[in-house]
């Protein structure tokens, strides 16, 4: 299955996101991918970011993002830094997109 933000035109045009992240990580000294999960913390302290992997060294380094501490200004700046980035390419393809829409809806009237 291919996903649609991950086709080459795709990451071509995402490349100015992966871009920041890869700047914010060298100043902060953390990897690209513990970024997005500091930012998450950082947001409100009852969001908690469940990122997925089969790898041990990606769930440490997961959990090394607890450490990077992201500054009022720091979350300002990659805000207004993003902001500016249109993320191209669907995350799902149309019929997974319509199957997990569907599944949504029926779990949310089924409680």
């Amino acid at each position: 299955m291919s996903l649609p933000r991950f086709t080459p035109d795709a990451l071509k045009a995402n490349q100015a996101l992966i871009d920041l992240l890869n700047s914010i990580a060298e100043q902060k000294q953390a990897t690209p991918a513990q970024i997005p999960i500091a930012w998450l913390l950082a947001q409100k302290p009852w969001i908690v970011p469940i990122p997925g992997t089969t790898k041990l060294h990606r769930l440490d380094e997961n959990i090394g993002a607890v450490s990077v501490e992201l500054a009022p200004d720091d979350l300002r700046d990659i805000d207004k830094a993003a902001s500016k980035i249109a993320v191209q390419g669907d995350r799902y393809p149309e019929k997974l997109e319509q199957i997990i829409g569907r599944s949504a809806a029926k779990n949310r009237f089924s409680r």
